[in-house]
């Protein structure tokens, strides 16, 4: 009897611990707690893709594969650089910061892959293909008018469409050759995408089309005054409407996107949030159907668990640590990195000295972000740090170098020449007007730079620390409070590696490694 007793026990205490490992192992929101917005989705077999936007950047519009939802890597990017141009470049004054490349739309149709997007920046529409995702090439073609975040779609009649608009949306015809739009085919769909949540209610844009079940339904996104952001579905039978909606989740925020199926036919939105500094970061949110209609959440609501496997980090995956060595037939720069605007590619290499990234100057720049070749990498939360090792032994008199938490209000530490001696130093761009909070005498050409992110509760703290030998860290300058800035960087903050003269070129910058981590000290 008593051993009955001892092996129900056990019995029950053994689901227990499985159920709350398997509760503590399973996937968490959000899935990825990184700037990844404006998430567009796919499905091939049991692999997704996902495309997303990083606006100024380049390379660009980048493309993630995962197996389950939760754990992805970057495996390609739609462009290099999305045109040759003065704002593009970062020359003659000109930039384009908050624009370059927004909202995107990945479809697979007939074997080949499709990234459809729009760029302010030369109010152009995009359309990218390719048949291999993760190895290109890719094949682009570009058209106007732009058409703001556009769904793409592909319908069953063999006709191409575009889907976009804010508020009142209209949808075009595309040539079959994707080449631009079709004369005469511009109309109205739906008068205001906004009306199921009734007046006084923003946006009504981010169209994303799907069809289930011989239905189609398009996903936006709106914003009622003083509320928050909000999921907006509307329904028809035929895709010239007649389209009735509804508020499909109103929670956290938590909205803009579109609707993913798995294998075994589970059903989940993937959605993002405005996160603070650290950028829009998504989520996942299961869904049912009920009545022909999607209903996302449980019980309305976002859940922070999923029944999806346990997330293995953003590294290596999303961001990670590089020593700068390449092997024969290697990419220069792992997929983690892109320059700020489109680079010169005549002012950097991984190969002039090996096992470093050498940033060298061809101009004079008066201010950091309107120098050319800062090499980023996404921070990530709920708390990150980076770390590099600069040689300065190559750099001029009025040159800059090192890292930086890069947003329009960045910090940076690093060493500048000043009367022929290095400095370690520290600048806050906290005000708009970078400002030097700290510089102390350097007497050696190596130094130890860190920056440590804090996003936790929405804290946004970075702070600055530099190292004479790797392992005495000391703080230098002061902390910064990050801010994300809407329209005039419109991107979660990044580390970045940066050198930009101010009084001679030639001088180069040598970056020994950067490394990436999920730990701070406290």
């Amino acid at each position: 009897m008593k051993k009955s007793i001892y092996l129900a026990v056990l019995l029950i205490l053994t689901v227990f611990v499985t159920e709350t490992s398997g509760q503590k192992n399973g996937a968490q929101n959000p899935i990825i707690y990184a700037d990844v917005p404006d998430l567009s989705m796919i499905r091939v077999g049991e692999t997704y893709y996902m495309s997303s936007t990083t606006m100024h950047m380049a390379p660009g519009v980048p493309v993630m594969k995962s197996k389950d939802l939760v754990n992805w890597e970057m495996v390609s990017y739609a462009y290099q650089i999305l045109d040759d141009m003065d704002a593009m470049n970062l020359v003659n004054g000109r930039s384009t910061y908050g624009r370059g490349s927004w909202a995107s739309s990945i479809r697979f149709h007939n074997g080949m892959y499709y990234i459809s997007t729009y760029a302010q920046t030369t109010d152009k529409t995009y359309i990218y293909k390719t048949k291999d995702i993760e190895r290109g090439p890719w094949e682009t073609t570009s058209f106007s008018p732009g058409i703001h975040d556009a769904s793409l779609w592909f319908d069953d009649d063999g006709k191409i469409y575009l889907i976009s608009g804010v508020r009142k949306l209209h949808i075009v015809e595309l040539k079959d050759d994707l080449s631009g739009v079709k004369a005469g085919t511009d109309r109205v769909l739906i008068e205001d995408a906004n009306a199921p949540l009734g007046q006084n209610v923003g946006l009504g844009e981010g169209s994303q089309l799907f069809k289930v079940n011989n239905k189609y339904f398009l996903f936006t996104i709106a914003w009622p005054r003083e509320g928050m952001r909000t999921v907006v579905v509307h329904r028809a039978d035929k895709i010239t409407g007649p389209w009735e909606g509804r508020v499909a989740l109103q929670d956290q925020g938590v909205a803009q996107g579109g609707i993913i199926d798995t294998p075994d036919g589970r059903w989940f939105a993937y959605l993002f949030q405005d996160h603070g500094s650290v950028g829009r970061i998504p989520f996942l949110v299961p869904m049912k159907w009920e009545d022909g209609w999607p209903v996302i959440g449980v019980d309305g609501k976002v859940p922070e668990t999923l029944d999806l496997p346990a997330s293995k980090g953003l590294i290596p995956g999303i961001v990670n640590n590089d020593e700068f060595t390449r092997k024969k037939g290697e990419p220069a720069l792992p997929l983690v990195w892109q320059w700020n605007h489109n680079p010169d590619n005549n002012l950097w290499s991984v190969t002039e000295r090996k096992g470093f990234l050498r940033l060298k100057t061809g101009r004079l720049d008066s201010l950091f972000l309107k120098s050319r070749n800062t090499l980023t990498q996404r921070t990530f939360g709920p708390v990150c740090l980076g770390t590099t090792l600069l040689d300065a032994s190559g750099m001029k008199e009025g040159d800059f170098a090192g890292l930086t938490a890069f947003q329009r209000k960045f910090g940076q530490v690093g060493v500048k020449i000043v009367n022929g001696q290095k400095q370690v130093f520290m600048v806050s761009n906290k005000t708009d007007k970078p400002t030097e909070l700290q510089s102390l005498p350097l007497s050696q050409n190596k130094v130890y730079l860190k920056i440590e992110c804090d996003f936790r509760d929405k804290i946004d703290v970075a702070k600055f620390f530099y190292s004479l030998d790797g392992k005495t860290w000391n703080v230098i300058g002061g902390p910064l409070k990050m801010e994300y800035t809407l329209m005039e960087h419109f991107m979660g903050y990044r580390f970045g590696l940066f050198n930009y003269a101010t009084k001679e070129t030639g001088g180069f910058a040598d970056f020994d490694y950067f490394h990436i981590s999920d730990q701070i000290t406290n």
